[in-house]
């Protein structure tokens, strides 16, 4: 599939010439030889043609040569008639089957036709060479059209996609499947070809140039062209050459393309699956590695190839087939396309280099070579050049690598030990690293092209998304990757057939289609079951990854457990084949599929050497190491130990549940994949490879049938051929099949539906074969190849009949010529004879000459004149009776249809004067609807200026928060130098333990030469005094040094103090981090639960229906228990019982209401007549009848008495209507109104009672914990019973008010049941409206709300910026002067000690005051708890209605099941009706038959009669001349011969004349004795029409009965309804009196946080203060820290000087005096040194004290004020949403009061006391909130004076937050159920509408049928007067014919002719009659002469 090639017109490869489709020879062909399918090993299926039939076997001649064959009959396959050749859509093929799917595509793929739809399919079949169809021309030919308006092409599906996604704001995506070389590649790239084409950027619109030019086009959209160059990288990267594909995927890819809303692309994301990683290693035989290793090795050039040492293809171990080239491609030129790519990816220099240095140590890994040592079997590296080669590429140490591979370190309990590998271990090592860095490397690959083709900027409104994966395969050897595979098609299979199952199901509910409905999905259930189910038994997936954790568990174990848990399994089966070839099978839906499962642990778990991992981790290149930064994740050698020979794996342990298995992996990608696909509008794609050979032209059936039967295009059949497949427009049926029924549709218009069912009818089709939509008829598959070999039958007869009319008719003509011809023949010869005769006979002479003289012969001219005037009056005569009688039989039909015309106009005046207020109305309407739509239109302009404004502040705003973003990374770049600061602090603290350290050496030297002088001085006491002063003086030396010694192990002891401190805060700071991320997960499990709990929430909505009487049961048993708790509350119990009593009043006043409408009715019914259809459903069922009957007769015995009364209250009844009916047409929009508006309550009401069910439920669930606390909870139940007293008084009042209401409802609803019929169209065009309404409010309201958003979210940030800009005018300000106080303070530190003191008693009495505001919060908290004790007892006493609420719901499902009922009876009326008006149109059809019948014959026996006194006058007259010709005898002198011949043939005439009236005779008596047959039969029918009438006539009342009650029963089920709505008002008006409460609640706590934002300034401004002091202190800590230096140098060198001192004292014996003198010198400055040194101690460890001081309440407030920042923004944003959802709820609260005005006026009473309650509710939460107030602006005065009140802010803060959530929470929960329960009460009142409606035309049919039958009893008296008349004109005519005399032999004939013909040979006897007697004439005269 490429571009264009050559000229070659590309309309041949799309368009089907349907000139050689529609021949009618093959037509006729197909007919006649009754062709069918049989199989064949070599193309599959052949055509045959049956010849005769042997049982179960058939013996058919094939097409091709004409042999016979022995076929079974379940072999044959029906094939289509040639109409459907090479059809578009597969689908609607009549005969859908494998043969003809196959045959279709063969035919189209021959024809250059590679694209076909199978229904949801579009099968591609690979061409194998280019074909000009994917180019711009066709691009913009499929751009904006519909899929049927196109041929089939990739184009159309990308087109509907395209259209689809921004028409119905659906995402969409298109999966493309098939097997390796089908063409999905290929396909997947013309998809994105086209959308980057019809969706890019503006600029890119008119200059758009095909990815394939090489220049790149400026104007072009730089999005669209990263798009289309993502390709060629996956490609290079990903694919390969196999044996079936030059360029072939070796992965799946998911490709979703982001739209915005005005369609053009804003982004892509790519998602890959399945890498055939192995690949990379090894390669079958004339197959080749990716792409990428053969286009580096030819493209790289010298200076690459030195710096990725790459070297020739042979050099490599891992090119397995060594340079193995693709035709027509250059490896070089595609590396520079890919560089080129990549280029304009974005990819940079040091990107692509580090990328193609992993693809060569790729093949580096292959070069590396072990051995086997001699005496062992542990593994050795002889040469290490590719090993150095490869760690030079990775950054890795050479001998560490070694090392790592040869004898890598294994954990062995709990120590590690190096353990010596194998060769095959090594092998498998290095193989394994190979793979897994393709694979990290691939992955990193896809992860930058998307970070490429992402957007942040424009988000997408939807997307497209394409997958490209490869399609279900069965192999001789299928491993653990097929599996995977088939796996996924399994799931989407299952997708396509569900989605099937959908369209059908919508399409059959469109048309109004009766279907058992299957959903075909389910089909596939339990081989996914198989392959997925975690548990119950375990499936396959999850006991691979079971036996992944077993010790000592093999591949063995894995089958047996396997076949142990689901062998039993019905989709499991074991191998066909033998062990050794396949373990186990699996039927999948393309067939059974034998798996081996060799090494399916070890791929599972996918081990790798963790060692190298390490390593590449901490590569020195910084690429590497980012691959491979998941170490932790990956299953080392540790885990897979005890590897052998044959099998590593064989003990598996994990890493303390860090890594996953690769199916685990897999499962997971394939289930977000499919939840992707289900949210999107699927579009299915399967590619077929027609054979291997990559030969174009050429198809291989088998191949193909294997591909369609894995394809699923073969199972999606099956699905066609469960339904109705074969779909015809009711135009096209009737014009292509009305003349297979000729006189089935009466002349005239007629609907197409009523036409398709009576052909239908006369067709006498099973009804099983077809259905009959409201558009179309639906026909099962092969109905239409047999209506079209009947139709071609008809027509062959039709023409084989045209034929012999016409040659019969030629014929007659041509004979009837021979005979005028042969006749005038012998007129010549009979006239020449006498005239030979005469002319020499004298006499004959003289006759001439004279007759011309004389009158005779004038008196035989005009004789024979007058004759012919004769002859042409009587023909003239005969026309016009004939032309008198037709035209008085159109004038009986013109007044017929008169009469009929009168009725429809009055009708038609009549609708039309309705049709005319209704425009009227509708004209109004459509005025206001375009005022409203107009000011719409201003209001949307104005919101799209103001909404452009606000994207112009928006990216200002955006520019600001990202400078507050870069103030923010200072920020962090300061705390990172303090980190920084940290650690060094900390590395002196550590440089000061070792000079510790060595000072302890030190001292410990200096106590050993201690001993050493102390002994010297004990021996020369004897010998020197002045020793012992040198000693003393000595010792005094030593005292001052263990003085410094315990002065520096004091100051050790405190450096080690500071530094646990430092420690201690470190962990604070860890300890806050990780609770942080804790609340960070938290918060995200509770949104995740949150999202779960919505889900289940709609899950149970929809299923609430269903289960409704088991949550009444439920509920009750519940009821039961809460009363057994509540024994107490007997005053409710009366409540209740008052309550009943009330409703059993209202029952009796509705059953009153339901018996006067019940004699309404009656009366309604007696006016009523039954209709033809019921008289003849009255004999079918007859025997029901008569058992219904007695059931009727005991029933109306109870209700005769009943039915009395109601007709005497029937006429006052009427006329209380009549005076009502003005009143209600006034209140009745009101009421509709208030209706509505109840309604909506009603479900917001049952919205929030469903929200109480589920905390009722927990209740319950705690009711055993509650009832150890009952005792606290009596205390509580008199307050209780003291609100629901009050409570009880306001639904008593309620409830009257609603009974007013409901009755005033009732009556409404009688007398609109009048309008309802005008009101219908009118409220469906106000639905649409009010949608269209309802969506630009929402949008606005939308824009508005996320204006508003916006607009805070400014002023907040620039309230934040000035208060950021003031805290650092401050600082600095604070700054100045703290470098002032700076050097103030170092004199005055001791000042500053006593200061401290002063503060430390300061933070004392803060204390006291942080716990005196502890004590008030926690006061605060139980005045909160009190609140939440109230809301709880609100909610108890709504449990009550939730009881209501059930009861209403069994009452509409009591409704649904009884009109499902009342549909089923009207149905089989309708069908009992239909199958009457057939019979009745039959029997009509009969009758005028036999009425056309009879007049023919009346009037055949009046024109004999007629020709019969014709003849008679015509043989007087002939014997009157024959007398005077005798008497003329002797004049004339004719010869006496030649008369008396004359005389003999006239004598046979009239004998022949005579037989033929006898014959004529004959028949008329035949004709009598028929019609008298025909009179007894009609009188036979009359009797027994009368007697059905009269049973229809019972059945019809008592079914009208049975409706009447159905009627009562609604109607109390409706008045139930509009009880419980009237309690669920009152709940409703109570739940609102609780929101206003809450929202009291609200405002208090919105008053809280703005407080708490007042003291959160205040802290922050402290803050600052304190951070100001922070620096000061660290600058003073710093000058101390340089003092601490300055002095340890000092100690240093006092050191040093101790050291020489020590020497000056071993040569102080030469000496002596000299070492005196300098060791007093020297005592003195180490006193001085000492004393300085102490001071300088003591002030640096007040300062270290202070800065550690300083440092913790610093972090301590770091931490704060984060938490706090965070906090107040989340409590901003959710309060910002509160407000804007209250001002939402306020408004639709002030339009339902402004709604409900009316009934207010009613509820004064019960305002009053709700005003009562409410200001009392107000002033006790006043009073609380005034407190709070006092108390918190007593805080916020000690909050202004003290520094460390901020924790109970935090506590505040922290509650309010809390409560805010709740109350989101709770708000949307209401909110959310309140549209559930709109949406359910909606549906519930059409369904009743529904209902109304059905029942008046089922009365408007009952009239119809009662017209009809009287029209037919009219038509019925009218053919017994014309039968009447018949019979005595009969007999007047029998009677003439007896008295009449001889007629002459031509009115016989014209009369046989007559009754042979009917009436078609009238004119032609005639005719043949006046020539036969001008040639009598003729022939006399010249008999005379």
């Amino acid at each position: 599939m490429a571009q264009r090639s050559g000229q070659e017109d590309p309309e041949r490869y799309l368009f089907v010439d349907r000139a050689v489709v529609y021949n009618p020879a093959t037509q006729a062909d197909w007919t006649a030889k009754k062709l069918v399918w049989i199989p064949s090993e070599r193309n599959g299926f052949e055509a045959a043609s049956i010849r005769e039939e042997q049982g179960d076997e058939v013996v058919v001649e094939l097409a091709e040569n004409g042999k016979k064959a022995m076929v079974n009959k379940d072999d044959i396959q029906k094939m289509n008639p040639p109409k459907f050749s090479k059809v578009e859509d597969m689908a609607e093929l009549t005969c859908l089957n494998e043969a003809s799917v196959l045959h279709n595509l063969k035919d189209r793929y021959y024809s250059g036709l590679i694209y076909t739809y199978s229904g949801l399919f579009c099968v591609v079949i690979n061409p194998y060479k280019n074909l000009p169809i994917y180019s711009e021309n066709i691009i913009e030919m499929y751009r904006g059209k519909k899929r049927h308006e196109m041929p089939p092409h990739i184009y159309a599906i990308s087109e509907s996609a395209y259209r689809c996604m921004l028409q119905d704001r659906e995402d969409q995506s298109i999966l493309c499947t098939g097997e390796s070389g089908a063409g999905k590649t290929e396909n997947t790239k013309k998809v994105i070809q086209y959308l980057a084409h019809v969706a890019s950027s503006h600029k890119g619109r008119k200059d758009h140039v095909p990815p394939e030019s090489p220049k790149p086009v400026k104007l072009q959209a730089k999005l669209e062209r990263q798009l289309l160059q993502a390709n060629p990288i996956l490609e290079s990267f990903g694919n390969a050459k196999t044996v079936k594909n030059d360029n072939s995927s070796r992965f799946g890819k998911f490709i979703r393309i982001n739209f915005d809303v005005t369609g053009y692309i804003v982004g892509a994301n790519i998602e890959t699956y399945l890498l055939e990683k192995s690949r990379a290693i090894r390669q079958a035989k004339d197959e080749r590695t990716f792409h990428v290793f053969y286009q580096l090795l030819a493209g790289a050039g010298e200076h690459l190839k030195s710096d990725l040492l790459l070297e020739g293809y042979t050099s490599y171990r891992f090119l397995s087939n060594g340079n193995l080239t693709i035709p027509g491609q250059q490896d070089k030129d595609n590396f520079q396309e890919t560089m080129d790519a990549m280029d304009i990816m974005s990819f940079n220099h040091e990107e692509i280099l580090s990328m193609l240095k992993v693809v060569s140590s790729v093949l580096q890994f292959g070069n590396i070579i072990f051995k086997k040592e001699r005496n062992t079997d542990q593994a050795s590296m002889p040469e290490n050049t590719a090993a150095q080669k490869l760690c030079h590429l990775l950054g890795l140490n050479v001998m560490e690598f070694t090392r790592a591979i040869l004898s890598p370190r294994i954990k062995v309990g709990r120590d590690y030990v190096q353990k010596a590998q194998t060769k095959e271990q090594a092998d498998f090592a290095v193989e394994a690293l190979a793979k897994a860095t393709y694979e990290r490397l691939f992955r990193w690959l896809v992860h930058r092209i998307n970070k490429a083709l992402d957007r942040t900027k424009r988000q997408g409104a939807s997307f497209i998304g394409i997958l490209d994966i490869a399609g279900f395969e069965i192999f001789q050897l299928n491993s653990f990757e097929q599996m995977c595979i088939n796996y996924t098609n399994e799931k989407l299979q299952q997708l396509f057939n569900h989605t099937m199952f959908i369209l059908e199901q919508e399409e059959y509910q469109r048309e109004g289609i009766e279907w058992s409905f299957i959903d075909f999905g389910l089909d596939l259930q339990p081989c996914i079951d198989l392959i997925e189910r975690p548990a119950n038994p375990p499936g396959v997936l999850a006991l691979l990854d079971e036996e992944c954790w077993f010790p000592k568990a093999t591949d063995r174990t894995f089958i047996d457990k396997l076949t142990q848990e689901q062998g039993t399994h019905t989709k499991f089966q074991k191998p066909r084949q033998l062990k050794d070839k396949a373990d186990f099978c699996i039927i999948h839906y393309a067939g059974k599929v034998d798996y081996k499962a060799d090494e399916w642990l070890m791929k599972n778990m996918d081990p790798l050497n963790d060692n190298v991992a390490t390593l590449l981790h901490q590569s020195t290149d910084k690429f590497v190491a980012e691959l491979w930064k998941d170490v932790d994740r990956i299953v080392g050698l540790d885990q897979v130990a005890g590897m052998n020979e044959t099998a590593f794996g064989a003990t598996y342990k994990t890493k303390k549940g860090m890594f996953r298995t690769v199916g685990q992996l897999y499962k997971e990608s394939l289930t977000k994949l499919m939840a992707t696909l289900r949210n999107t509008n699927p579009n299915f794609v399967r590619c077929i490879i027609p054979n291997h050979e990559k030969r174009s032209g050429k198809l291989e059936p088998h191949l193909v049938l294997d591909q369609l039967r894995c394809n699923g295009v073969l199972e999606g059949i099956r699905i066609c051929r469960q339904g109705f497949p074969n779909r015809i427009v009711f135009q096209e049926f009737r014009q292509r099949y009305e003349i297979l029924t000729p006189n089935a549709i009466p002349k005239g218009f007629m609907d197409g539906k009523q036409a398709c069912e009576r052909m239908i009818r006369a067709l006498e089709l099973d009804p099983n074969l077809f259905r009959i939509g409201q558009s179309k008829i639906f026909f099962r598959t092969g109905v239409l190849a047999h209506l079209e070999e009947e139709r071609d039958l008809k027509i062959t007869d039709i023409i084989v009949y045209f034929q012999s009319v016409c040659r019969g008719y030629l014929a007659r003509k041509a004979f009837a010529k021979k005979q005028q011809q042969l006749s005038a023949l012998k007129v010549l010869q009979r006239n020449c004879a006498a005239y030979l005769k005469l002319r020499h006979w004298q006499w004959w002479r003289l006759f001439t000459k004279v007759k011309p003289l004389l009158q005779v012969t004038r008196q035989e001219e005009e004789m024979l004149a007058k004759d012919e005037e004769l002859v042409k009056v009587k023909e003239r005569q005969s026309k016009v009776e004939n032309e008198l009688v037709e035209m008085e039989r159109k004038h009986q039909q013109l007044l017929e249809e008169k009469n009929i015309l009168a009725e429809q106009l009055q009708a038609e005046t009549e609708l039309f004067a309705e049709a005319e207020e209704m425009r009227a109305r509708l004209a109004a309407k459509k005025q206001e609807l375009e005022e409203i739509l107009h000011d719409l239109e201003s209001r949307v302009e104005e919101e799209e200026e103001r909404s452009q404004s606000m994207l112009n502040e928006k990216k200002k705003m955006q520019s600001h928060i990202q400078d507050l973003e870069e103030q923010l990374d200072e920020e962090e770049a300061a705390r990172q130098k303090l980190q920084l600061e940290k650690v060094t602090a900390e590395a002196k603290i550590k440089k000061f333990e070792e000079d510790i350290l060595l000072l302890e050496d030190q001292n410990s030297k200096f106590l050993k030469e201690k001993k050493l002088l102390d002994d010297r001085v004990n021996e020369m006491t004897s010998q020197l005094a002045e020793e012992e002063e040198k000693a003393k003086n000595l010792g005094k030396v030593k005292n001052k040094q263990e003085m410094m010694m315990v002065d520096l192990e004091e100051r050790l002891k405190k450096e080690e103090k500071t530094r646990q401190e430092l420690e201690k805060s470190k962990r604070k700071l860890d300890a806050e981090t990780t609770d942080l991320q804790d609340q960070i997960t938290e918060l995200q499990a509770q949104i995740e639960e949150l999202k779960v709990q919505l889900a289940k929430k709609e899950e149970e909505l929809q299923a609430a229906l269903a289960r409704g009487d088991d949550e009444v049961a439920q509920k009750n048993n519940a009821l039961k228990q809460v009363r057994e708790l509540q024994a107490q509350l007997s005053e409710l119990q009366e409540d209740l019982e008052s309550e009943k009593v009330s409703r059993n009043k209202a029952e009796k006043l509705k059953r009153d209401l339901g018996e006067e409408l019940e004699a309404l009715k009656t009366e309604l019914e007696d006016t009523l007549d039954t209709t033809a259809a019921q008289q003849e459903l009255r004999t079918k069922r007859e025997q029901e009848v008569a058992e219904l009957k007695k059931a009727i007769d005991e029933e109306t015995k109870n209700h005769d008495a009943q039915v009395q009364e109601m007709r005497l209250r029937h006429g006052t009844a009427l006329e209380e209507l009549s005076e009502q009916l003005e009143q209600a047409k006034r209140f009745k929009s009101n009421l509709e109104k208030n209706k509505q508006g109840l309604e909506s309550d009603n479900k917001e009401l049952a919205s929030e009672v469903k929200s109480l069910q589920q905390a009722k439920v927990e209740s319950e669930y705690k009711r055993k914990k509650l009832e150890g606390q009952l005792q606290e909870l009596t205390s509580r139940a008199t307050e209780g019973e003291r609100v629901k007293g009050e409570l009880a008084e306001r639904t008593h009042k309620l409830q009257a008010e609603m009974d007013n209401v409901s009755v005033l409802l009732e009556e409404a609803e009688k007398k609109g049941i009048k309008l309802a019929k005008d009101a219908a169209s009118m409220e469906s065009q106000l639905q649409d409206t009010q949608e269209l309404l309802q969506e630009e409010t929402r949008q606005k309201l939308n824009l508005s709300s996320r204006i508003r958003q916006l607009e805070e979210e400014k002023n907040t940030l620039q309230e934040q910026q000035e208060e950021d800009e003031e805290a650092r005018r401050n600082l600095e300000k604070q700054l100045q002067a703290l470098q002032a106080q700076l050097f103030e303070t170092k004199k005055k530190l001791e000042d500053d000690v006593g200061a401290m003191e002063g503060l430390e008693e300061v933070k004392r009495k803060l204390q006291k005051d942080m716990e005196l505001t502890s004590q008030r919060l926690e006061e605060k908290a139980m005045a909160f708890e009190k609140m939440e004790k109230t809301k709880n007892r609100l909610q108890q006493e709504l449990d009550d209605l939730m009881v209501d609420l059930d009861h209403q719901r069994q009452i509409v499902s009591n409704l649904e099941k009884k009109q499902k009922k009342f549909d089923q009876m009207l149905a089989e009326e309708k069908t009992v009706s239909a199958r009457y008006a057939e019979e009745r149109d039959r029997a009509e059809a009969e009758a005028r038959e036999k009425e056309t019948k009879a007049l023919s014959m009346a009037r055949a026996l009046e024109e004999a009669l007629e020709a019969k006194e014709e003849y008679e006058r015509l043989n007087k007259q002939l014997r009157a001349e024959m007398e005077d010709l005798m008497s003329s005898k002797d004049d004339v002198g004719k010869s006496v011969h030649e008369l008396e011949k004359s005389k003999r043939t006239l004598e046979q005439q009239v004998e022949e004349m005579r037989t033929q009236l006898e014959e004529l005779e004959d028949e008329l008596q035949a004709t009598e004795d028929a019609k008298l047959r025909l009179e007894v039969n009609m009188q036979a029918m009359k009797a027994q029409f009368d007697r059905d009438l009269q049973a229809k006539d019972e059945q019809g009342e008592e079914k009208k009965r049975a409706l009447v009650k159905q009627v009562r029963e609604m109607e109390a089920e409706l008045e139930d309804e509009r009880k419980q709505r009237a309690l669920a008002v009152a709940a409703k008006k109570k739940l609102e009196m609780d929101l206003k409460d809450l929202e009291g609640q609200i405002e208090a706590a919105n008053k809280g946080r703005d407080e708490a934002i007042k003291q959160l300034r205040k802290l922050q401004a402290q803050m600052k203060d304190y951070q100001r002091e922070l620096e000061e202190a660290r600058t003073s800590r710093d000058e101390i820290f340089a003092q601490s230096k300055e002095n340890e140098k000092k100690l240093k060198g006092l050191e040093a000087e101790i050291l020489q001192l020590q020497e000056d004292h071993a040569a102080s014996e030469r000496a002596r005096r000299h070492a005196e003198q300098e060791r007093d010198e020297l005592a003195d400055e180490i006193s001085n040194s000492a004393s300085g040194k102490s001071a300088l101690l003591d002030e640096k460890r007040r300062l270290e004290a202070r800065i550690a001081q300083l440092e913790e309440e610093l972090e301590e407030e770091q931490g704060n004020t984060e938490l706090l920042n965070d906090r107040f923004r989340k409590t901003t944003m959710q309060v910002e949403t509160l407000n804007t959802e209250l001002a939402g709820e306020r408004s639709a609260a002030q339009k339902s009061e402004s709604a409900r005005q009316q009934m207010e006026r009613q509820n004064k009473d019960l305002k009053a006391k709700l005003g009562e309650l409410e200001g009392a509710v107000k002033s006790k939460f006043k009073a609380a909130i005034t407190a709070l107030e006092a108390k918190i602006l007593q805080l916020e005065e000690q909050l202004e004076q003290e520094t460390k009140e901020r924790a109970a802010a935090n506590k505040i803060v922290r509650r309010t937050e809390k409560k805010l959530k709740e109350v989101l929470l709770q708000v949307e929960d209401e909110r959310r159920h309140a549209d559930q329960y709109k949406e359910q009460m909606e549906k519930a009142n059409s369904r009743m509408k529904q209902l109304k409606r059905q029942l008046e035309e089922s009365e408007e049919e009952a009239t119809r049928a009662n017209a009809s039958r009287r029209k037919l009893q009219r038509e019925l008296d009218d053919a017994t007067e014309a039968s009447e008349g018949l019979t005595r004109e009969v007999t007047s005519l029998k009677n003439r014919l007896r008295r009449g005399g001889p007629v002459s032999s031509f009115s016989g004939r014209s009369g046989r002719r007559n009754l042979q013909i009917e009436g078609a040979s009238v004119d032609n006897s005639d005719d043949d009659a006046d020539s036969r007697t001008s040639d009598m004439n003729d022939t006399q005269a010249s008999n005379l002469e």
